[in-house]
């Protein structure tokens, strides 16, 4: 064997084999169980974007899902892990325009969308599979060869069908509604799309003239009670707004039901600025009276929270914004409606938000309608990739009816089918279903699924005109194929009617081309034109098929009979709402079953300080760059170990990968110990066959974790199978077991032959138990070890039986570690020199005891330094240590300078008491508490938390150091 493990070579080299020979195809391994059947474990991979490249949350995702896929396939189970990527409609359709805008090339708008689509294609086929290699770097053991794309042929129909489906039971519709609108982009966008900015702005009020004269009485000072004691008397509302501009659609002022000061203007009118509109103030408890005056302007068409008060209070949606966040006036019809705009207000007509809102509060100020500015720092959201400030936007949408798909949902994980783990976060999933909105489905893109339907003239029955000089709107026609919405078309139109696509329109209109053959005041119809809707579905629409469209549906296919429902979906708690309660809608609607029985639900990865990563602020931790340095070992171990049941945060640091490379080092080099001792498997080897006591206890040991590793991922409890892991690779085979057998390999007996199989038999199953989480490592030790019939990652996962663990050697070896760590922990506190060697002396000894140290002597005298051994009293001026059995004396008045180590750790101790006190000071300060960020705070409670550790250790080595005195 090399004398280090090269995992840059050895990691593409494995990989490739693995590949190669089919090892991650779906049933690769599998063991058939009485029925014939092997028992199935499926997991859908959360599909990375396609123009993604893998960051720390993908690695410790796919992690996670890796070590349930290898262990689930190393048990002989029929296991699928189905990979695949979104088509990322946005996201996708930014990078390509940028492509084009660098290369000089022609914008989307000027090249068309049938070119701009198939230089997407393009693209995709060139650059779109990055993640895929990046994934295969990890270690990821996914079928790679039944990969998917949500916007390939079979996903594509998977879509089509489950849209019309929708549509024809009445739970996709076509609506105006408020939707998040990314002015930048032009299209609606989801609420995982938003994020929202914390920045400096400006608080406006307005003063809105009472109607019809009128005037009240608003109180002015109060009592210390809240009574009022003074008023004046006023002939307007102020109300306060953070966009000027928007105030251009108010339908309304909202005061609280139960505001005294606004009781008897309730129903009464104000008349707009600007616009000269009236408008009633209504009662919503929306408004808050301890906020501003307590009067609130409503814009249903342009804030979420005012759409809400419109619906209930009836009040009229006006858009007064277009696409790209301009004022729109002229020809708006519903602005228009009941008001007398002055010429001021008209010639906003085509400004950018911002400039209007200048605009608006220019003439605020100069027409006396002002009532003051405020100003104020408030969270406004922005498109998470145009980085410009959404508008709450009015238009047509389409939406799924998903308060009805959500029953269903909601049944399942009440009653048990599906179950998150941790549990808390069922509350959140209930809490989004139980209130959930209409989702809106189309996006104005050209990259992504298009919206099978048609319109045409909403015309009657049969095509025939009763008024030939009416307008009639679209009806929609909603199908797989062209075709077959063309004859839908003729069946509602008549046979005789000839009908044309044209799909030349930028925007949806009802100027259809109608013709007819009139007669008097009406006609036949003899030809209409239809043409296609021009939007994409949400990308979201596709996600949410993927546990079983990926399997085949809507086909009955053999994969989808046999893997769904899939047995675990993995994801981040951020995409419960978006993905997650989608697929277990669309997964009981299509196969009244839920997609998945467990949701686990990882944590998320942070910077060591607590903090989000960010570009912006540097702290960005690039998996691809830790794999580099220390291997993929390394970094899958590092966030096993961190995947704590329940921890929302993993707070990744590189000195923690640089320490789990050591770990892999410390593996290595127990490997090469064994193959330079001899220490092969041998066919046949029967652990239960074993008779010395350090080999009957390492058997004891391997059988123990091998439970613990199993126990814990069946509670997905990764950081604790990773910990049992650790504590018995590094700590009992690697430090104790090849320590305690090293006597008996140079020893030329039977027991020789025998350590040298057990070793090679317990080096084999830490290799086993590994694999999972450290596949390249274990899977490299595997092959230079022995010549195998097959490698590791199809090796049998361990299932020991009784009989295997043997009390009396776990005892005994158990007392003689326990002699030799309270040995050294006593020459580590009292600074004894590491050559210098100290006489033991058993006191109060009981026979047992006394038989187990001779038994173990040179153990004991070769790893605790040693040097000669009696029974008796405790001697003057030595350490005492209790162990069972007996009381350990190590004499050392003799071994070091008791005076200068009394000096030496009262030093120490008083150092550390003054930086205690610090960090106590500073951590009771408030102003501190107050104003230092989160992750400073944190890393002074550690800092105090470890000085406190070694004040409590220096403390201990001071009491001992009175004994010898």
């Amino acid at each position: 064997m090399d004398k280090t493990f090269n995992a840059a070579e050895a990691e593409a080299r494995i990989a490739a084999r693995w590949e190669a020979e089919g090892c991650f195809r779906a049933g690769a391994n599998a063991k058939p169980g009485p029925d014939g059947k092997a028992e199935t474990f499926c997991i859908v991979i959360p599909p990375p974007n396609v123009t993604g490249s893998l960051h720390m949350g993908h690695a410790l995702n796919n992690t996670i899902q890796d070590i349930l896929v290898r262990w689930h396939r190393m048990r002989g189970h029929d296991t699928l892990w189905q990979p695949g990527q979104d088509h990322a409609g946005i996201a996708t359709q930014m990078v390509v325009e940028r492509q084009l805008a660098e290369e000089g090339n022609e914008s989307r708008r000027e090249m068309g969308r049938e070119k701009f689509v198939e230089r997407v294609w393009e693209w995709k086929e060139k650059s779109g599979g990055t993640i895929i290699g990046q994934l295969k770097r990890l270690g990821a053991s996914c079928d790679w060869e039944r990969n998917r794309f949500t916007m390939d042929e079979g996903l594509s129909r998977a879509v089509l069908d489950m849209f019309v489906d929708l549509y024809d039971k009445g739970l996709i519709y076509r609506d105006k509604r408020l939707v998040n609108w990314d002015p930048k982009f032009e299209t609606a966008i989801s609420d995982l799309e938003v994020e929202q900015v914390e920045m400096n702005g400006h608080l406006w009020r307005f003063r809105y003239q009472l109607a019809d004269g009128l005037t009240f009485q608003y109180p002015t000072a109060h009592d210390e009670d809240g009574n009022p004691t003074a008023w004046e008397t006023r002939d307007y509302l102020t109300v306060a707004t953070t966009r000027p501009e928007t105030m251009l659609g108010d339908t309304g002022v909202a005061v609280h039901p139960d505001d005294p000061r606004y009781a008897d203007l309730v129903g009464k009118d104000v008349i707009l600025p600007l616009v000269g509109r009236r408008i009633p103030i209504v009662a919503d408890e929306y408004a808050d009276p301890e906020k501003g005056t307590g009067a609130v302007k409503i814009t249903p068409a342009h804030d979420f929270n005012d759409w809400q008060v419109g619906k209930r209070a009836g009040l009229r949606a006006i858009n007064v914004m277009g696409t790209r966040a301009e004022i729109v006036l002229e020809g708006n019809a519903d602005f228009m409606e009941g008001c007398e705009p002055e010429p001021e207000c008209l010639a906003m007509h085509g400004l950018d938000r911002y400039d209007a809102r200048k605009r608006v509060v220019e003439l605020a100020k100069e027409q006396g309608w002002l009532d003051g500015i405020d100003e104020e720092r408030h969270m406004v959201p922005h498109g998470d990739r145009s980085k410009v400030a959404i508008e709450p936007f009015l238009t047509d949408q389409w939406f799924v009816d998903a308060a009805t798909l959500a029953k269903p949902a909601i049944e399942a994980v009440r009653s048990g089918a599906t179950r998150f783990v941790p549990e808390n976060w069922e509350k959140t999933y209930f809490n989004w279903m139980e209130n959930i909105e209409p989702w809106c489905i189309s996006r104005q893109l050209w990259w992504g699924h298009r919206i099978p339907v048609w319109y045409g003239p909403d015309l009657p029955q049969g095509g025939y005109l009763e008024d030939a000089n009416r307008v009639y709107g679209d009806r929609a026609f909603c199908a797989k194929t062209e075709e077959e919405a063309l004859a839908l078309a003729r069946a509602h139109y008549g046979p005789d009617v000839e009908i044309t696509i044209e799909d030349s329109r930028d925007y949806i209109s009802t100027s259809f081309g109608v013709k007819a053959a009139l007669e008097g005041g009406g006609g036949q119809v003899t030809s209409v034109s239809m043409m296609r809707e021009k939007d994409v579905l949400d990308t979201w629409f596709s996600s949410a098929l993927w546990p079983f469209s990926t399997l085949g549906w809507p086909d009955r296919t053999p994969e989808l009979e046999r893997y769904y429902k899939t047995d675990v979906l993995v994801t981040g708690f951020d995409i419960i709402f978006f993905w997650v309660a989608r697929m277990m809608m669309f997964g009981l609607h299509a196969m009244d079953e839920v997609p998945f029985h467990t949701v686990y639900i990882n944590a998320i990865v942070r910077d060591e300080f607590g903090r989000k990563m960010s570009k912006s602020v540097g702290n960005v931790i690039d998996p691809l760059e830790l794999i580099d340095e220390y291997g993929a070992d390394a970094l899958r171990f590092t966030l096993a170990s961190m995947e704590a049941l329940g921890r929302n945060d993993i707070k990744m640091s590189e000195s923690r990968v640089a320490g789990y490379r050591n770990f892999g080092t410390k593996l290595w080099n127990a490997a090469r110990f064994a193959e330079m001792n001899g220490c092969k498997p041998v066919a046949g080897f029967d652990p239960a066959g074993v008779s010395e006591t350090v080999n009957r206890w390492i058997v004891g040991e391997t059988v123990r974790v091998a439970a613990e590793v199993s126990k814990a991922l069946e509670g997905f409890r990764f950081s604790d199978a990773a910990g049992a892991l650790y504590a018995h690779t590094w700590g009992v085979f690697c430090d104790w077991y090849v320590e305690f057998a090293k006597p008996l390999l140079a020893d030329h007996s039977p027991a020789q032959a025998e350590t040298r199989a057990t070793m090679a038999w317990a080096l084999d199953q830490c290799l086993v138990l590994l694999h999972p989480f450290m596949p390249f490592i274990t899977e490299e030790l595997w092959g230079e070890i022995a010549p195998r019939e097959k490698m590791l990652v199809h090796a049998g996962w361990p299932a020991f039986g009784d009989g295997l663990e043997d009390r009396a050697a776990d005892a005994e070896m158990g007392w003689v570690i326990h002699v030799i760590e309270q040995v050294r922990s006593v020459r580590a506190e009292m600074n004894v020199p590491p050559g210098a060697k100290v006489p033991l002396v058993m006191a109060d000894a009981t026979q047992e005891a006394m038989e187990r140290l001779n038994r173990n002597l040179a153990l004991v005298t070769r790893l605790a330094r040693i040097e000669g051994v009696s029974e008796g009293a405790a001697p003057k001026g030595a350490v005492s240590v209790p162990l069972d059995g007996a009381t350990a004396c190590l004499p050392l008045a003799g071994v070091i300078d008791v005076d200068a180590e009394k000096a030496r750790l009262s030093k120490a101790a008083q150092k550390v008491e003054k930086e205690i006190g610090g960090l106590k000071g500073k951590l009771s300060n408030e102003k501190f508490l107050a104003k230092a960020p989160e992750e400073v705070v944190a890393e002074q409670r550690d800092r105090l938390a470890a000085a406190e550790a070694e004040l409590a250790k220096l403390e201990a080595a001071q009491t001992r150091l009175k004994e010898i005195a």
